[in-house]
């Protein structure tokens, strides 16, 4: 007997195929696995002679860019509320909550709840979110935006080797000639080149830069794997409501943690919550579990990008020549890095198993 599509237990996709609800196929990642029409600029099929669909214009490459631009957003916004790394990060994640908890509920109704290893490797990432952030921000004042900025972008290596170490997934050779291109793009828009560079305490701000780079490269990966079984935004209010507890109780001890910072101080990290985690990162933690690991981490490299044409329009500063030149690496490195490349994987993630069809 064929399950009917009208029983509550069944759904019916685009092919007209009906499926269990809460299957393999009834999640985003189940989705991103059939073939559906071109015209919808969806996602293509994930099989092993056509892997990812990577267009850059279209599905998630598209989404996760334009997430990669409203991070930047959050970015110029933390420079204007100029408080201490603690006071930042948890007042950025925990403005967020309100909005993210209604998004979440929505989720859970159409889709189950979060397993308890989700939840774990949700607050994991959490953690070091929190980390990447505090550090980073410190680091910017020790060593200088510039310098930061280059080294916390080495994502973009940390993050496929993360998958290809763990998951065993494939990295192009073609996304192995772009990265030298990239990073030297993010140099040159930072101001490293040029004079740009600055800071007061070089060594310290170094070895912040590398640790909040480490962090950031976990935390990108952990944020891409809860993704993969459909519940994306569930993982990601878990994400943010640990990176808000860790940031609170971690900079209490480090720096400090204003919680009364003033009106206009919260205003700037309100901006900061919405642009950035709302809408930046949550359009991150959607569409990264739907493309290969090089792909999201080289479309990341754009917010060095958005950041500098931002302040240029809010803070009135000045790009120079050298800016704009890496500014256009880093689109080019983007763009060629990741596009009509594929990436082998053809299951879940390797640690849930896929769930069993049911009998006719």
């Amino acid at each position: 007997m064929i399950p009917d599509a009208n029983r509550p237990n069944a759904v019916r996709n685009s092919a007209g195929a009906t499926l269990p609800v809460g299957s393999d196929e009834d999640t985003l990642a189940g989705y991103a696995r059939h073939k559906v029409d071109a015209s919808t600029h969806r996602v293509g099929p994930v099989t092993p002679e056509n892997g990812y669909r990577t267009d850059m214009t279209l599905g998630p490459a598209g989404r996760l860019a334009i997430g990669a631009l409203f991070v930047s957003v959050s970015s110029v916004l933390i420079d204007l509320a100029d408080t201490t790394p603690g006071t930042a990060t948890f007042y950025r994640c925990a403005l967020s909550l309100p909005f993210l908890v209604v998004l979440a509920a929505v989720e859970r109704r159409r889709r189950r709840g979060l397993q308890r290893d989700e939840v774990l490797l949700a607050l994991l990432a959490g953690a070091f979110f929190a980390g990447d952030g505090m550090l980073w921000t410190r680091a910017i004042a020790e060593v200088g935006a510039g310098l930061s900025t280059v080294v916390v972008n080495v994502q973009v290596i940390g993050v496929p080797l993360l998958a290809w170490a763990v998951d065993g997934e494939t990295i192009p050779g073609r996304f192995v000639a772009w990265v030298p291109v990239m990073i030297l793009g993010v140099a040159l828009t930072a101001g490293l080149v040029g004079g740009g560079a600055s800071g007061t305490n070089p060594v310290w701000g170094t070895v912040h830069s590398v640790l909040a780079a480490a962090c950031y490269s976990v935390f990108l990966y952990l944020l891409r794997r809860t993704g993969m079984a459909g519940r994306p935004i569930q993982n990601y209010f878990v994400v943010m409501a640990s990176t808000a507890v860790v940031a609170l109780v971690a900079g209490w001890f480090w720096h400090g943690t204003d919680l009364t910072p003033g009106a206009q101080v919260l205003g700037w990290l309100l901006g900061s919550a919405v642009a950035g985690m709302v809408i930046g990162w949550l359009l991150v933690a959607t569409s990264s579990p739907q493309l290969p690991s090089h792909v999201g981490a080289a479309l990341l490299m754009l917010t060095p990008v958005g950041a500098l044409v931002l302040s240029a329009v809010a803070l009135h500063e000045r790009p120079t020549v050298l800016q704009l030149t890496g500014c256009v690496l880093i689109l080019l490195g983007a763009y060629f890095s990741g596009n009509r490349l594929t990436g082998r994987r053809t299951d879940r993630a390797p640690d849930r198993p896929r769930p069993e069809r049911p009998s006719p």
